[in-house]
């Protein structure tokens, strides 16, 4: 029986080839591979100096979907006046590694020397939910490479506090339980929260889903349990780089106090900009107000910085 899901993926593999971007797989060391989607100039000649290089973007995608589902609607957006990079971080799409280390750090690490390979120095990183803490991770610790942030509906750690206060608050028990539904009942009760409309598809598609996206289990709550992190060792970083918090106004996951908070935490190179009737997925769900106000905060903030 054709599962309906994988049969759409050609039909996005085609729209990301038809916007410049084509699949690359890159192995970082022994065991250790990750897929990236690249602009084709790059993969062609992947340390030849251009003669006229775009600013780079990095899109580093959430828990739920791999790179170029996460980013459909962004991706053709950028390209134009960007060369788009696209990973897909370990245990999601084809990246795989044998590493033990489940850690936002070692996933930042491992994309930042992924994009050396291709001879990509500087680039504004944009991530969302899990991928948002991978992003602020790599601001952190990459500051002269990384130019500037946009991050959505994520936080720079999940700690102790944070995660017990919004399981209960959106009634579930675990992460695992909400991020990793292994049925058709927890992947609609997932999509209900992270949307800020109702949506209805039939069971069957939920299932075709399932079977497609929610891959290797094992490893992914690893990943989650990798994510929370004890308050007491929680250090607000500081950052050099413009930061973008580019939040739906309705997010029930990571709501706007939370980003308000972190706003505040981070300091003057800070701009909070909400995007109302937006949910958690709010670049799936108001895709033309997200790209709008993404563009213009790249404008500014890559001319600031000089990138080229």
């Amino acid at each position: 029986m054709v599962n309906f899901v994988a049969a759409q993926k050609p039909l996005l593999h085609g729209l990301m080839k038809w916007a410049g971007l084509i699949p690359q797989t890159v192995e970082i060391e022994p065991g250790t591979v990750m897929n990236m989607w690249v602009p084709l100039s790059k993969s062609e000649a992947k340390d030849k100096k251009e003669e006229k290089e775009k600013p780079a973007v990095v899109l580093i995608h959430g828990f739920a979907a791999e790179g170029i589902v996460t980013w459909q609607f962004q991706v053709g957006s950028l390209t134009k006046k960007y060369d788009v990079y696209v990973p897909d971080l370990f245990f999601f799409g084809g990246s795989i590694t044998d590493s033990t280390d489940r850690s936002p750090r070692f996933q930042a690490e491992m994309v930042m020397r992924a994009l050396g390979k291709f001879g990509v120095r500087r680039y504004a990183v944009v991530g969302f939910s899990y991928g948002g803490m991978v992003a602020f991770k790599m601001g952190e610790l990459w500051p002269e490479m990384v130019t500037s942030l946009v991050v959505s509906g994520s936080i720079l750690a999940m700690t102790d506090s944070i995660s017990e206060t919004t399981l209960e608050r959106i009634g579930f028990s675990s992460s695992s339980e909400l991020l990793l539904p292994s049925s058709v009942k927890g992947l609609k009760a997932l999509l209900s929260i992270s949307c800020y409309k109702k949506l209805w598809f039939p069971d069957r598609l939920y299932r075709d889903y399932l079977q497609v996206m929610f891959t290797h289990r094992k490893e992914r709550e690893e990943l989650l349990e990798g994510l929370v992190i004890s308050n007491k060792d929680l250090a607000i970083p500081h950052f050099s780089q413009p930061i973008l918090l580019l939040w739906g106004e309705d997010d029930q996951i990571f709501n706007l106090d939370l980003a308000k908070n972190m706003k505040e935490q981070l300091g003057d190179k800070v701009m909070l900009q909400g995007i109302k009737k937006a949910g958690h997925l709010v670049h799936l769900e108001r895709p033309c107000v997200y790209n709008r106000c993404l563009k213009e905060f790249l404008a500014i903030s890559t001319h600031a910085s000089g990138a080229s």
